[in-house]
């Protein structure tokens, strides 16, 4: 359980059911009943990940993963050994990742609007003008967030396509002092078109179906070294216990690490089970885990 802190988590009765309910009709003992369930949440995540590297013609071993939450480094050797990823990089506090992300990320407000016309139809200069005062309204917002924010930008877009088409193209404008223009907005389309298909199609009316207004407020850079170990021990030292774990058809003596008193540098050999408060994460056989300067845990393959 998560830092060893869930006392309330009955793991009998989490072995009766999955023991009834899986094991039981498969003929499974539940220990491989349970080890079959998180096989295919692997083979799930994995399917996910090569949709967005192998079959887009990525080499993953050139890649590393980066789990959180309180339970996705408990995934990360699966992924590796399944997918051929390089490396997984689990975050000093994976549990509170996506929380530390809305503190540190910078603040945007998006407004969307509809309009689909043909270039031809419309009157940039009005159109330039809606989108000003959107913008401002929007900047207006970022202001009443109370955020010290070292900057500020606007952002200004089109959805558009040539006409008879149903996939449109995001086309970046600038509107200056004097305003917005047809041809600025043809030629901005014809650029966005040609980088993504690599040509025009001539003679054929553009359709503006929407423009997107954004206001960002840029937040200072957050520097990682605030998360860095703090009189950091070595792994020997931060060895609590010893469990055994069910593996690949075996049991296993795993070592049982405080992950957060590790020392930058460190290295620890699977199988081990490094305990935090917001999370578990486990060190398959043939990994090994190294701290980073920032903190972070560093998953790979075993050297030799």
């Amino acid at each position: 359980p998560i830092g060893g802190k869930l006392a309330r988590l009955d793991i009998e009765a989490a072995r009766r059911a999955i023991a009834e309910r899986i094991g039981a009709p498969l003929g499974l003992a539940p220990e491989d009943a349970a080890e079959a369930i998180l096989k295919v949440a692997n083979a799930r995540m994995a399917g996910a990940i090569r949709l967005v590297s192998i079959e887009r013609g990525h080499d993953p071993a050139k890649f590393a993963a980066m789990p959180f939450g309180g339970g996705g480094a408990l995934h990360t050797g699966a992924l590796i050994r399944e997918v051929g990823l390089g490396s997984a990089i689990v975050p000093r506090y994976p549990g509170v990742t996506s929380a530390l992300g809305c503190v540190v990320a910078d603040m945007r407000l998006d407004r969307v609007q509809t309009v689909n016309r043909l270039l031809g139809e419309l009157d940039p200069g009005a159109l330039g003008r809606e989108m000003q005062a959107v913008a401002e309204t929007l900047a207006a917002e970022l202001d009443r967030a109370g955020v010290d924010f070292v900057g500020k930008d606007r952002l200004f877009e089109f959805d558009m396509l040539y006409l008879g088409q149903t996939h449109t193209v995001r086309v970046p404008v600038e509107i200056g002092a004097g305003g917005l223009s047809a041809a600025a907005i043809r030629e901005a389309f014809e650029a966005a078109y040609r980088e993504a298909y690599g040509r025009l199609l001539e003679g054929i009316p553009m359709r503006v179906m929407n423009y997107r207004v954004a206001a960002i407020g840029r937040r200072p850079a957050f520097d990682m070294g605030l998360l860095a170990p703090r009189d950091g021990r070595p792994a020997a030292d931060c060895r609590t216990a010893t469990r055994q774990v069910y593996c690949n058809g075996q049991w296993l003596e795993a070592g049982v690490y405080d992950r957060l008193a590790l020392a930058a540098g460190e290295r620890i050999d699977g199988p081990a089970l490094m305990e935090q408060p917001d999370a578990t994460c486990f060190v398959d056989p043939g990994l090994s885990a190294r701290v980073d300067r920032f903190g972070n845990l560093i998953i790979e393959r075993s050297q030799g």
